[in-house]
Formats: structure tokens, sequence, C-alpha cells
């Protein structure tokens, strides 16, 4: 199968098991996943949340030498339950996820294996796409 349609099949695959899946029933990528974020999601949920930038890069951020921000906690600071307590001003990974909408899923194979055990979204696709390719396992 060429990169296109393996794109197209794991897209219709996500769109027909997701609606299936509700993720406030385990909550785990919020558990167990560290979260890339840019200035404007982290001004966006500071002014949100009512504090100042500095006040929630102190509370919430680790920043690496290169700059880059995450969120400096797992789980997520915002989970409460298994639910996201700032969904609508939620970051743009965890939107994404498991980001099985965007092009040359061929390239994030070992992120996505990496969430297998973790996302029953993930697991399902993974295992229908199994079936429907006839992959089988080699002998080794």
């Amino acid at each position: 199968m060429d990169s296109l349609g393996l794109d197209k099949a794991v897209f219709e695959l996500s769109e027909a098991i997701s609606p299936k899946i509700e993720c406030t029933d385990c909550g785990n990528c919020c558990k167990s996943l560290m979260v890339n974020i840019d200035e404007e999601e982290a001004n966006n949920l500071s002014a949100h949340l009512g504090q100042t930038r500095a006040q929630f890069d102190e509370n919430y951020l680790d920043k690496g030498e290169s700059g880059r921000m995450v969120v400096n906690a797992i789980p997520c600071h915002f989970l409460v339950g298994n639910s996201c307590s700032v969904y609508e001003h939620r970051f743009a990974g965890c939107k994404e996820f498991p980001a099985f909408h965007i092009p040359d899923f061929n390239k994030r194979l070992f992120t996505t294996y990496m969430h297998y055990d973790r996302c029953p979204i993930i697991f399902n696709v993974l295992e229908t796409l199994k079936i429907d390719t006839g992959f089988k396992q080699p002998n080794i």
C-alpha cells in the first residue's frame, strides 16, 4: 500500500472507530503524554485562567534550552477525573491526538506504536488495519 493509500485507510478507520470510543472513559493520553505547546497556546490559556504569563509559566511549563515548552506534569494539570478542565482552550497537540487525520502516517509509525497500549482508538485502528491489509506476523 502506498503512502496516500495508507493515509486514506487510517483516516477512514479512525473516522469509523473514534465515535465508538468515549475518550473520557480512560483519559490515558492526559495521564501519560508530555505535550509541547507554543507561545500563542500559552498566552491563550493563561488569559483564560486569569493568570499572567509569568505565573502560568511558573505553574505549568518547563522550557528546554531550545525554547520549546512542555506541560511540566504528568498527568496533565488540567485533567479532572478523566476529562480536560480547559477543553475549549486545550493545546493543539491535545486536539490532534491521535493524529490519524494528519498526512504521512507512515512517518509517525514509531510514535503511534508508542501509544498503542495507551489509546483505545490507536489500538483499534491498528488492529483493524492489520486485518484489512492481511498482515501476517513473520515467523521468527
